[in-house]
């Protein structure tokens, strides 16, 4: 009985990073497409390729996820993991449907809580607060703020450039900081899953705390969030690349370059897993605003930033739906 709902979990799970690839293809790749850098099959296949590499680079992300919540041993524990997966699944679908680039790690977080609330085990509020919350609100002002002021020093550093040049090296550069991007999304997203699946195998007793992450549980996660990605998610790439702020190619660079470094910091500083759509659409926006104000479509950035806002209370409700639905079935 508990092999059959390990088994289920973890394929649910894969489900989850599946959807998060496709659901944040935009965040790798968006910028480059919308600059004309790259030609929208190349840059999903790059970025497929990238976020399969980034998901062996490290497993401290997956380790901050798995101690969120303890939900204990056995069939009971492993349908409170389900349930978190079906919350944050079905957050994912409902943004990628409306192209709102929301959140999918704070869904999967937002989820975790809302199942373990609903069966009354214990949550993790300093690992909440300390590694999901304080960067949730920090990252987008930080990636923001770097990207105005990288922004402004390249304005001033290519100020007599000649324009056609200028754009012309920085497509090609574009290159370089979506892969990136692509690289840092798998080493924090994919990780995410990879935890999740820890998390089952610790319920189902056939791991440690101590023990590493079994090779196939990084290799299935890599691959699940890559064909993820390659299938792409082009309702939220028009959003992130278009209807915020039309981008050139300098911006573009800027706010990939700002991203991605953002991305690895926490990953390897802070070990947190951070939201990789927050932190390129924060960005974007501040490489924006070195326009003018007014040049950020302020009424689309609202919408964006009340997704943000809501994903991580209605992923644990729908979570917590899940768990009083799943239960009455347990033995």
């Amino acid at each position: 009985m508990v092999l059959a709902i390990i088994i289920a979990v973890v394929v649910v799970a894969l489900i989850f990073d599946y959807t998060n690839g496709f659901h944040d293809a935009a965040n790798a790749i968006a910028t480059s497409v919308s600059t004309r850098a790259l030609t929208p099959r190349v840059a999903l296949g790059m970025a497929a390729v990238m976020n399969f590499v980034g998901a062996f680079l490290g497993q401290k992300v997956a380790q901050t996820v798995s101690d969120t919540i303890d939900p204990g041993t056995g069939a009971h524990a492993l349908t409170i993991v389900m349930a978190g997966l079906l919350g944050a699944i079905a957050w994912n679908m409902i943004t990628w449907y409306y192209g709102l680039p929301s959140s999918s790690s704070h869904a999967l977080i937002g989820g975790l809580v809302g199942a373990a609330l609903a069966a009354s085990v214990y949550v993790s509020w300093d690992t909440v607060r300390n590694k999901v919350v304080l960067p949730m609100l920090i990252s987008p002002l930080v990636a923001f703020s770097l990207g105005f002021l990288l922004m402004l020093a390249i304005m001033w550093a290519f100020r007599r450039a000649n324009p056609s040049k200028a754009n012309r090296g920085f497509k090609i550069a574009q290159t370089v900081s979506a892969a990136a991007m692509a690289l840092g999304h798998g080493l924090q997203d994919a990780q995410k899953t990879m935890g999740v699946i820890f998390l089952a195998l610790l319920a189902g007793e056939f791991v440690t705390p101590a023990d590493d992450l079994p090779l196939w549980v990084i290799f299935s996660a890599a691959a699940a969030i890559s064909l993820g990605t390659w299938s792409g998610g082009w309702r939220i790439m028009r959003t992130l690349g278009r209807r915020i702020i039309h981008l050139d190619p300098p911006r573009g660079f800027a706010a990939e370059a700002v991203a991605a470094s953002v991305l690895y910091t926490t990953a390897y500083v802070w070990q947190a897993p951070i939201s990789t759509t927050h932190t390129i659409t924060s960005a974007v926006m501040g490489v924006g605003a070195t326009k003018r104000l007014s040049a950020v479509r302020w009424g689309v950035a609202k919408s964006i930033l009340w997704a943000w806002v809501l994903t991580f209370p209605m992923a644990a409700l729908v979570a917590a739906l899940s768990y009083w639905t799943l239960a009455p079935f347990l033995p």
